[in-house]
């Protein structure tokens, strides 16, 4: 970015690490037997008002911004993450399907394995070491997939972030504008902090129709 200098590397607020292979059957524990449920509170106390922005101070050179809230709170973030999410859960519903095949075998080998044939109860063993070496393979596969998801739209992200970060720093005659976590700010005028205007900058700018091709 020229004339402005954001010290810091975007990190999308994805989701935690998924888990792929969840064993089947998990259920929430009940509560105790003669316990009423929970009742919940007749009233609730709404949210305070949010109050409106600092004003920008003027003739200030130095700014910040929240990378995280931008991804977290912008509609291109938003849909970042939803695309992440759609991908953990389907591979998660995959996961729980093998999980289950292979369990149903095990419990087959537990339960009637000393009833079969030494051909068959072999055959059954093997198809079970088969379906756990999948498993583990599809586990790692899958989180690769995941992470790679993650990079693509974190790269995609930065590249149409970047230049709004550039456009506002400009506007507002900075220069430099850090990111607030990766430079360590302890504290800073509330005016100096430009997250809110980079969402809006930014939104603004994915809700603009893209222009035809040239013909």
């Amino acid at each position: 970015m020229r004339g402005v200098v954001v010290a810091a590397s975007l990190a999308l607020l994805l989701s935690a690490a998924p888990v792929f292979a969840q064993t089947a059957g998990q259920t929430q524990p009940a509560a105790p037997a003669g316990q009423p449920p929970a009742q919940r509170p007749a009233q609730t106390v709404p949210p305070p008002a949010p109050q409106p922005p600092a004003p920008f101070p003027q003739g200030a050179k130095i700014a910040f911004v929240n990378l995280q809230q931008i991804a977290s709170q912008s509609a291109d973030g938003k849909a970042a993450n939803a695309k992440v999410q759609a991908l953990i859960q389907k591979k998660q519903v995959e996961g729980t399907e093998k999980t289950k095949t292979l369990q149903g075998n095990q419990q087959k080998l537990q339960q009637s394995g000393s009833l079969m044939n030494e051909q068959a109860r072999t055959q059954l063993e093997k198809e079970i070491e088969r379906q756990q070496r999948e498993g583990e393979r599809f586990q790692q596969d899958a989180q690769a997939e995941v992470n790679e998801l993650q990079q693509e739209l974190q790269n995609e992200f930065q590249k149409r972030l970047f230049p709004i970060l550039e456009q506002l720093s400009k506007e507002k005659g900075l220069q430099i504008l850090f990111s607030a976590a990766d430079a360590g700010v302890i504290w800073a005028e509330p005016g100096l902090d430009l997250t809110g205007d980079a969402i809006k900058k930014l939104d603004a700018a994915a809700a603009k129709p893209s222009s035809p091709p040239k013909q």
